[in-house]
């Protein structure tokens, strides 16, 4: 067998071992992903069709980050009390309905709150999600089930821009709200015809926990928090402040720099899932994957700078994507690990207010900080910010690892 029909047969691989129920949740993601048309071009659509200023659309993003935040805070209390399918199916039709009523509305305050409102029923669906795939994927599985729901989101997102701009050349900004508000609705049909919904509370019912511990007591996971909100404020600059740097300090053009941001998704494609095998097959330690990965991140900074030429942008991008394809999954299979000490929901909904407490965070704070120190100051920063997050998770399993010895043997994250 030649190496590329090896490299076939394992890639194909690499998908095997999952239920019907996974492949349902990835098919509706990708749906859902797909269909989201409005967040990429919100930004234009709020300056071209609305006039709103540059600072007006800043705090109307503020106010969509806010929304995500409380609704994966209630999102998670409600998976703990009527289950991942009803909060689930939801989130897709009402968020589906507001995405389709914000066309009509205008001037800043109303749109703010019509946002708000949005994002609040939209982000609501994220830790019902990860309570699915917690109920649904062998626990040895969860980390790949996550790349293939991360492998969904990425393709949807790939696909639902270039739909956008079609729609835009065609029928205008409007016709963005209608697809993305019916791909919801798409969305909730795929869940509702493929997980049917007695047997899916049946699923929630069997998977959960008897453990009580909260999320909120549970110090080693609120640490590992801080740790994820670090390495995500620092991941983010690479879809704000760096296509800047390409354009403003490299002199590339649009062009150049969407085939540069392609190279991320196109690696995520072709080799997040083997990847991930390959570490399990190999049974590398937890903490050991999230450390290097971490290193990883501030490579692709320090690259940046020690090295600033076009050449080297390239070699950052693919630093920097290898290690978001270790880390994130690996992330989330320490977040769903402790989550099986408690209510699943209630441990999921924080860890998804963190990626939106990064977003809110870190896009403003690189945009301020390359505008008063420069960009070479900025990504010596974030170095420094990852350096952080990887001494921090040496503090980390010394954490749990004393929590191992008090309570004994077999606690998640080992």
């Amino acid at each position: 067998m030649s190496f590329f029909s090896r490299a076939a047969h394992y890639y194909v691989d690499s998908f095997r071992g999952f239920g019907p129920q996974v492949w349902v949740l990835t098919a509706l993601t990708f749906v859902n992903r797909a269909g989201s048309m409005v967040l990429p071009f919100l930004s234009l659509y709020l300056t071209k069709d609305m006039g709103l200023t540059l600072e007006d659309v800043g705090w109307i993003m503020a106010a969509f980050g806010s929304g995500s935040v409380l609704g994966s805070w209630l999102g998670g209390r409600l998976t703990d009390r009527l289950g991942f399918y009803d909060v689930m199916l939801g989130s897709l039709i009402t968020s589906g309905v507001a995405f389709m009523g914000l066309r009509f509305v205008e001037g800043f305050w109303a749109f703010s709150a019509g946002i708000f409102v949005v994002s609040l029923l939209m982000d609501s669906f994220r830790p019902a999600m990860f309570v699915a795939i917690r109920a649904y994927a062998k626990p040895e599985n969860r980390t790949r089930a996550v790349s293939l729901i991360r492998l969904a989101i990425n393709l949807g997102f790939s696909l639902g821009p270039a739909i956008g701009g079609f729609i835009i050349a065609t029928v205008g900004y409007g016709g963005l709200f209608y697809v993305d508000g019916l791909t919801c609705m798409a969305a909730a049909g795929v869940l509702w015809v493929g997980l049917p919904r007695r047997q899916a509370q049946q699923d929630d019912a069997d998977t959960r926990s008897t453990a009580t511990r909260s999320p909120y007591g549970d110090k080693p996971f609120l640490f590992f928090l801080l740790i994820q909100v670090l390495i995500s404020i620092a991941f983010l600059q690479y879809f704000s402040t760096l296509p800047l740097f390409y354009n403003e300090y490299h002199g590339l053009g649009e062009q150049s720099i969407g085939i540069l941001l392609g190279v991320n998704g196109l690696l995520i494609f072709l080799t997040e899932m083997p990847l991930i095998k390959w570490c399990e097959q190999r049974r590398f330690r937890l903490f050991h994957i999230m450390r290097f990965s971490t290193f990883l991140f501030a490579l692709s900074f320090a690259v940046l700078y020690l090295v600033p030429t076009v050449a080297f942008l390239w070699v950052g991008m693919c630093v920097m994507s290898l290690a978001e394809m270790l880390n994130f999954p690996f992330m989330n299979r320490f977040a769903f690990d402790r989550s099986d000490q408690g209510p699943p929901g209630a441990y999921m909904a924080l860890f998804t207010i963190s990626w939106s407490v990064a977003s809110i965070v870190g896009h403003p704070m690189g945009l301020n900080l390359v505008d008063k120190l420069g960009f070479m100051a900025t990504w010596q920063g974030f170095t420094g910010v990852l350096l952080l997050a990887l001494a921090l998770l040496f503090v980390l399993e010394r954490m749990v690892r004393r929590e191992e010895r008090v309570r004994g043997p077999g606690d998640p994250g080992s």
